[in-house]
């Protein structure tokens, strides 16, 4: 197997096969399984789109500089492969969208920006509640005014992330945040892909993460060109 991607809840599992058919999908990334998988399978090619925040150990940092260290590609995107990716730019992951850049722009910071609980592969991994660039894409893409945006949005970043549903009560204050439709917003979906607006934070990065794995031309990273890379290993 020469490409394998770590996919969860950000893109559903027969839209990104039907991009990159020849790779082996993952569920979402834990500690210790980007080694093995390296070592069972010796993949040219790794993305990493999805992985565990909470409740199991996050993929380690020397686990992705082992695989680059091996000549590997790691391309990253999306969720946990964009935070990784904006960490490790410096030494040569490759990072993919605007959730990766916004990282590496230091416009987001925070982990629980792409945190969300989901259900499990038996469900197709199905988000259960909303990831805060999703929140922040809906909001931007919205009629609504500045001031009403801004608030709704420090609302749902008070919450703790297994909290941001569209149906959350955490506050008798914000009425607007618990019926969307009242300001003329559209309830966020949760339902993958979801209303363009709210996947668009997620689904896209993912969907131009596996592209890359197909050749499609990649913007440079230090030390290495990840489309060369990626037809290395084809």
């Amino acid at each position: 197997m020469k490409k394998i991607v770590f996919l969860g809840p950000s893109l559903p599992l027969e839209v990104a096969r039907a991009l990159l058919p020849d790779a082996l999908f993952l569920p979402p990334v834990a500690q210790g399984e980007l080694v093995s998988a390296l070592v069972q399978h010796q993949p040219r090619a790794i993305g990493i789109i999805d992985g565990v925040f909470k409740g199991t150990l996050s993929v380690w940092h020397k686990e992705i500089l082992y695989a680059l260290g091996q000549d590997v590609i790691v391309l990253g995107a999306s969720s946990m492969g964009a935070l990784r990716a904006a960490e490790l730019h410096p030494h040569g992951m490759v990072g993919v969208g605007r959730i990766f850049e916004a990282y590496l722009e230091g416009r987001l910071s925070a982990d629980d920006e792409v945190a969300l609980l989901h259900g499990p592969a038996e469900l197709g991994f199905r988000p259960l509640t909303l990831p805060l660039v999703n929140i922040r894409a809906t909001l931007d893409a919205s009629p609504l005014d500045a001031g009403l945006r801004g608030l709704l949005l420090a609302t749902a970043t008070r919450l703790p992330f297994e909290e941001r549903t569209p149906s959350s009560r955490s506050s008798s204050q914000y009425a607007a945040w618990r019926d969307p439709s009242s300001v003329g917003l559209k309830p966020y979906g949760r339902r993958r892909p979801g209303s363009p607006a709210a996947a668009a934070a997620s689904a896209w990065p993912s969907r131009r993460a596996t592209a890359q794995l197909t050749g499609v031309a990649v913007p440079p990273a230090p030390a290495r060109n990840a489309l060369a890379a990626v037809r290395r290993g084809e």
